[in-house]
Parts: C-alpha cells; sequence; structure tokens
C-alpha cells in the first residue's frame, strides 16, 4: 500500500510540476507562486509559514537579485532538467525520502541519512598536490553492481540523493550514466575536475536529467594549474560554457586554505563563476588528512573569521551577488553541526569501506561483507549518533578539527581502522595536527558564537536527550530569535 501511495503521489506531483512549468513560460510570476504553493502542500512541515510567505514576496519582486536569479536559471536550465530536479530532489528526496528516514530512524534507532556519498574509482586523469583521495591509490573501484546495490538499498530506507567523489568519478561516466537511467527516481550529483567533460556526454546528461556537478576550482589560471596542472583551469572553464549550452545544473567546489582565501574570496573570483554559469559554490575547509598533510594550509583564525563573514556578505539576502555559496565548515548553525557519521550524510570509498565522512578515513564496515543498513550500525557510526552535536558552538562542529579529541575516543572505542591502503595514519597522528589548529580557533569561534544570533532550526535531528540539552542551554537565543516557532511540536515532528 506504501508503494502504491507514493507512486500515485509523485504522478500527482509529476502532473502539477508540468502544469507549473507551462504556466511558466507563459506567466513566470504566476508560475513561481505555483510552485512555491505545491512545495507548502508536498513540504510544509519542512519549513515555516514566514519561509513560505517570504518566497511568495522575492516570486512578486522582479528588480530583487534572487529573483533575477531564479529567473536567468529557469531560462537556462534544460526543461528535463529542471522537471528532474524539481522531482528527485525535491519530491523524493526532500518530500518523501525526509518522511521515510525519519521514519526508519525510529525503526532501527541508528542514524539514517539524507545523502551518500560514493567513489566509483580511486583512479583519476589528474595527479593534484596534496589531494586527499589519492590517499586510497589509483586502483579501486566499486562496480556497477555494487552501486546499484547502494542505491537499492538506499531508497529502502529512503535515501534519493548519492553524491559522486573519487578519484576523479567521471573516469565511470558510462557506469555513472547507467545508473541515472535505471534509478530514474533519484538525484545524482558529480564532484569532478571537469576535464572528462565533452559534447557527447553533455547530450546524455540532457537526456536522463537527474545527474548534476560541481566543477572544482581553487583560483585563477596561475594557482589552479600549479596544483592540477597546465590547461586545467581553461578546460574547466570550458566544460562550464559547454553545460550551460545543454541546459545542465552545475556549480563549484573550492577548497580554500591559507594560501588561496584571499583570491577564491575575491569578486573577480566570484564574477567568474557566475559569467561561467554557476549557480552555487561548495566552499570546503582544507583538512591536513593524511600522513604528509601540509599543516601550513590551515587557516588562522583571523582567515576563519573572514571567510565566515564574507560568504554571509556575498549570498546575504540584499546586496551580495547572485549565487548560493554554501561553508561546510562554518554553515553548521543551519543543519546542527557534524552530519556525518550516517546522521545526514556518510561515505563510502572505491574499497567499499563506510567512513563516517569523506574527510574521517576510518571505518569498521565494508559494503562487500555488509549491508547498508549495517554500515550504518556499526560501532564507529553508533559512536558518532552518541555525541552528535560535538560541540554546542557550530563554529566548532567537527570531531577531528575544532574537537579532536572526539574523534580519538570514538575511534578507540569502537575498534575503527583506517581505510588508507596506500599510507594508513593513526588517529593519534591525525588528531595531533589538529590540535593546535582547535585550540587557537577556540577564543575567536566561541566570541563570533556569541556575538551573533543563531535560529533555532526545525529540521535539526540529533538524538532527543543531547537536543534537549542543546535547547536548555540555548533558550533565550531561540526564544528572542524564533519565537514563532513551537519548539516541543517541531521536535516531535522531525523525529
Amino acid at each position: 500500500m506504501a508503494n502504491i501511495t507514493h507512486t500515485m503521489q509523485r504522478k500527482a506531483f509529476s502532473a502539477a510540476i508540468d502544469v507549473a512549468l507551462k504556466r511558466l513560460n507563459k506567466d513566470r510570476e504566476k508560475g513561481l507562486l505555483q510552485i512555491i504553493e505545491l512545495a507548502k502542500k508536498f513540504m510544509g512541515d519542512n519549513f515555516t509559514d514566514e519561509a513560505f510567505e517570504g518566497a511568495k514576496k522575492l516570486a512578486t519582486d522582479k528588480n530583487h537579485k534572487w529573483n533575477k536569479f531564479v529567473n536567468k536559471m529557469l531560462d537556462e536550465l534544460d526543461p528535463n532538467v529542471a522537471k528532474m530536479t524539481a522531482l528527485n530532489l525535491g519530491f523524493e528526496a526532500a518530500f518523501h525520502g525526509t518522511k521515510t528516514i525519519r521514519h526508519m530512524r525510529e525503526v532501527h534507532n541508528c542514524n539514517i541519512p539524507w545523502l551518500i556519498l560514493m567513489d566509483p574509482t580511486s583512479a583519476c586523469n589528474l595527479r593534484c598536490t596534496g589531494c586527499w583521495a589519492a590517499e586510497y591509490g589509483y586502483k579501486l573501484n566499486l562496480t556497477f553492481e555494487e552501486m546499484d546495490s547502494i542505491v537499492t538499498q538506499g531508497k529502502e530506507l529512503g535515501v534519493y540523493l548519492y553524491m559522486f567523489t573519487g578519484g576523479e568519478p567521471l573516469v565511470r561516466k558510462d557506469d555513472i550514466l547507467k545508473l541515472c537511467k535505471k534509478h530514474r527516481d533519484v538525484a545524482f550529483h558529480s564532484y569532478t575536475n571537469g576535464t572528462l567533460i565533452d559534447e557527447e556526454f553533455c547530450k546524455e546528461v540532457q537526456k536522463v536529467g537527474n545527474l548534476s556537478f560541481s566543477l572544482s576550482l581553487e583560483g585563477f589560471e596561475e594557482a589552479n594549474d600549479g596544483r592540477r596542472g597546465d590547461g586545467i583551469f581553461k578546460k574547466v572553464l570550458n566544460a562550464m560554457d559547454l553545460m550551460r549550452e545543454y541546459g545542465l545544473f552545475y556549480g563549484c567546489s573550492v577548497c580554500y586554505t591559507r594560501k588561496n582565501l584571499d583570491a577564491v574570496t575575491s569578486d573577480e573570483f566570484i564574477d567568474l563563476m557566475i559569467d561561467h554559469g554557476c549557480r552555487y559554490a561548495w566552499y570546503f575547509h582544507y583538512m591536513p588528512v593524511g600522513n604528509e598533510a601540509d599543516t601550513e594550509l590551515l587557516l588562522t583564525p583571523e582567515q576563519r573569521v573572514y571567510i565566515y563573514n564574507r560568504l554571509r556578505e556575498i549570498r546575504a539576502f540584499e546586496g551580495g551577488k547572485p549565487i548560493m555559496l554554501m561553508d561546510f565548515q562554518n554553515d553548521g548553525e543551519f543543519v546542527g553541526g557534524c552530519i556525518a557519521g550516517g546522521r545526514n550524510y556518510f561515505h563510502i570509498n572505491a574499497n567499499g569501506d563506510a567512513e563516517p565522512c569523506v574527510f574521517i578515513h576510518y571505518s569498521g564496515a565494508n559494503i562487500r561483507k555488509n549491508t547498508l543498513l549495517e554500515c550504518l550500525k556499526q560501532p564507529l557510526f553508533m559512536a558518532y549518533r552518541d555525541g552528535q552535536p560535538f560541540n554546542d558552538n557550530m563554529l566548532k562542529p567537527c570531531p577531528m578539527l575544532e574537537n579532536p579529541e572526539k574523534l580519538r575516543e570514538m575511534v578507540h572505542k569502537s575498534g575503527a581502522v583506517s581505510t588508507d591502503l596506500q599510507s594508513p595514519e593513526s588517529v593519534e597522528h591525525l588528531t595531533e595536527k589538529c590540535q593546535p589548529y582547535a585550540d587557537s580557533w577556540n577564543e575567536e569561534a566561541d566570541r563570533l558564537w556569541a556575538e551573533n544570533p543563531h535560529v533555532k532550526r526545525g529540521y535539526i535531528n540529533y538524538k532527543k536527550e543531547n537536543l534537549d540539552g542543546f535547547l536548555e542551554r540555548n533558550k533565550e537565543v531561540i526564544e528572542s530569535e524564533n519565537e514563532t516557532i513551537d519548539n516541543k511540536e517541531k521536535v516531535a515532528s522531525n523525529r
């Protein structure tokens, strides 16, 4: 009965999307309002009424930067890509998936993620300086059957979003397209260096419609090619232009370090991404993973404060620039801290090891020996679940970078082992590298957290005893900044 209901709901949502997309071509404002109403009908539990009202106001303000952003995106996206994004990311992942995941968390008493990262291969056509993925070597692969099984098992738990990392995932682009065709109800996303994207591939992606991309850029031509190789910068920009020509959905992936921070947060770099059709950019803090990792690339506290403020300035509701920037390290307040260990995501490397995070190379389970659910119930993941959030200050979310003693304790307690087959790194070695950074960031993080208001989010989903403690410690902030939300009802509806 549940499957029949799900199928009927998808058909109804699909039909409504068709009507809304047609309306968009005739009357853009009415079409946008119709889509907002559709989202409220299916996903009203995930957002506040104020959020939907704000979206409606934005849809009618033609001079606002985000109105222009949405309209430009709708003008440029291929219709099939737009519809599949709405269906799979909107209906399946955000609506059906979220409800299923919440139920499965209660049934199985463990973390169930909203998305799964996996490495189709450790192989790469580039040899980038300092690449953490290279720690696995270049000869490992997940078979198509293994990736298909991961997706099939994941959907049973409510997971409808899958991201590919590597290595270079597009070394396996034929198998990735095969997955997209087999699982038409899933949203797929690939991180990529962009060099293997050609016109024929873009045509195939346009047909399937359920594959999007984040292309790696870490500065301008000199810095980028200095790390990745001569000519790579221009190849990435050419790939972006080609994807825009075919109406594909893509953005950037940016690793920021002490050396490139000014460049990748400059107006010129932001404009470069916008000019080449990027809708968003993921900013990732450099992580000193691996025995040979360079700790001199870690940010100073002053730099960390700068990027916190700078990205918020750029993506602000008013002013800034028309691109959505997300900071994996500094945006913890929007997701309740660390999302790893299956809380919102986890990582499967090309050897099949189920790791809590793409940056945490320790595990006690492997998809070649264990089911997906068994991987999620492994001792290391359960330790994550028991410990999250690892800090009340969401500017210190990570159990490795800002709370290294937490990772050390969890790895020892769980008996997890290093998954690095080339040069296994002990958890002591890894966390000792992070401790000076954690100590230096602590004071600035506390000051910054205290100076800025923090709204209680309705979808925070850690264990109830941890959440209750968080609410009590932040009672005044929650009441003043989010007084319209009945916290008890929201907690109950999101477990």
